[in-house]
């Protein structure tokens, strides 16, 4: 190991952190720095800015926004809220497993923030401890991103394994992550269940209710639902059903190469476009129809919480990952000889190295840029390392310090679900170490036995 090296190794651990510090943008701003170094300082060649990545979530994001001006998350969230409402007392696992399914189909978590005051109220007024179905409800999303075709952190994905050699394509990463996902989410459900105190039997919050500071649970009166209480426009049901339908013709021509445009020079065999700009003129498209069905105030779009959300990770996706491509292309051999041998001896490493950057940056795609690449080079078999980044990345909820977390306890007002106060006392965290082991470990599985 050299010491210009270990001096480099320093330097991106140093821009990491400093990132994860200053926040938001700042993670690409100390990438940006760090890059600068290794260029600059140390006169390392540049490596290859993640264009491709930045070109999806760009396109993908700037449709999801138009998809929130018109109302369509109101109408994924209203149609989401009815599902959970149909068998209350399996709220435990239901409620996570529809907030995935739709945040597959939004490709954002931000889906569930209005779904938590319903999920806390049906559960409530069923004598269920809301603390069970939020805190699963909360964690799935950590992963969920895993598993949709129109996530920035897939973006990021997408671009490293659709790559020679790897060739695993954007089908064959959602037949690892949704599966594996879909495990993990029902097994940490079927073991939260269990977890605590039942609500009549919690003294806490039975005190609360006798001292009339909480509403005793009272059943919902025939035809009185939660969801009716959410409101969404014709508008922005057609909006929502234009950008799902969007992602399932980005699935489908990801499973059918044939129906791509092929081309090629003279000569030469003709090849079908690739999926990040397949994906890209998609979502554009998307876009159009939108503008027509949804009818959305185009002023309004740079103010959705979705088109913020989505620049700020194509900021730090784009600084954090120059930075480490610029490192890894000039230490490829060594990480390869010395690293991977570690990595292949004990390949949990890997999925450790994700889980703790996922949960000191609160960054899916971030994450993905920062260990996946390493996990590759070192020789770990594709599959393998989709099946573990999948389960890894709900490491983002490690610490209480996320919008969804903050939300889901201020939501329950039986106190619940708490935050706490050591870090890692909060009520968050042993579902997320659940469902990360069991999804790692199922995703493994796939990604080793099938791809």
């Amino acid at each position: 190991m050299s010491v210009q090296f270990v001096l480099e190794a320093l330097v991106v651990l140093g821009a990491i952190v400093m990132g994860t510090r200053a926040g938001g943008v700042g993670v690409g701003l100390w990438g940006g720095l760090g890059t600068f170094v290794l260029v600059f300082v140390f006169r390392e060649p540049p490596g290859e800015p993640p264009a491709a990545a930045l070109a999806i979530i760009l396109a993908v994001v700037t449709s999801a926004a138009m998809m929130q001006a018109a109302g369509g998350i109101d109408w994924m969230v209203a149609v989401a809220a009815g599902v959970i409402e149909k068998r209350p007392k399996q709220i435990t696992i239901i409620a996570p497993l529809t907030a995935f399914l739709f945040s597959i189909g939004a490709g954002t978590s931000n889906i569930i923030y209005p779904l938590l005051p319903v999920i806390y109220d049906v559960s409530y007024k069923n004598r269920i401890r809301p603390s069970r179905p939020l805190t699963v409800t909360v964690v799935q999303s950590g992963m969920a991103l895993a598993a949709s075709p129109v996530s920035a952190a897939m973006a990021a994905m997408l671009t490293l394994t659709d790559v020679e050699p790897y060739n695993l394509g954007l089908t064959q990463i959602l037949a690892i992550t949704i599966p594996a996902c879909v495990v993990g989410i029902v097994v940490t459900s079927l073991v939260v269940n269990r977890m605590w105190k039942n609500l009549d039997d919690d003294p806490e919050i039975q005190a609360k209710i006798e001292s009339g500071q909480l509403a005793a649970p009272q059943l919902l009166a025939d035809g009185e639902s939660a969801a009716s209480r959410l409101t969404y426009t014709k508008e922005g049901r057609n909006s929502a059903l234009a950008f799902l339908l969007g992602v399932v013709a980005i699935v489908i021509f990801g499973l059918f190469p044939q129906l791509r445009p092929a081309f090629g020079a003279e000569g030469e065999e003709a090849v079908p476009i690739d999926m990040t700009t397949t994906i890209v003129m998609v979502m554009f498209v998307v876009g159009v129809a939108i503008l027509f069905l949804g009818r959305p105030d185009v002023k309004t779009v740079p103010d959705q919480s979705v088109f913020k959300a989505g620049m700020i990770s194509a900021i730090a996706l784009f600084g954090i990952a120059w930075l480490t491509a610029t490192f890894i292309s000039a230490h490829e051999d060594y990480i390869v000889s010395t690293i991977g041998g570690w990595v292949t001896s004990w390949q949990f490493i890997f999925a450790l190295a994700v889980f703790l950057v996922a949960a000191l940056t609160t960054s899916q795609s971030t994450a993905t840029r920062t260990i996946v690449p390493i996990g590759l080079a070192a020789g770990l078999p594709a599959g393998v390392v989709t099946g573990m980044w999948a389960g890894a990345l709900s490491g983002v909820y490690t610490l209480p310090a996320n919008g969804t977390q903050i939300a889901a306890a201020n939501f329950d007002l039986t106190g619940s679900t708490k935050l706490g106060t050591k870090l890692l006392d909060h009520s968050f965290f042993v579902p997320m170490l659940i469902m990360s082991v069991v999804t790692i470990a199922v995703g493994a599985l796939i990604g080793a036995v099938f791809f």
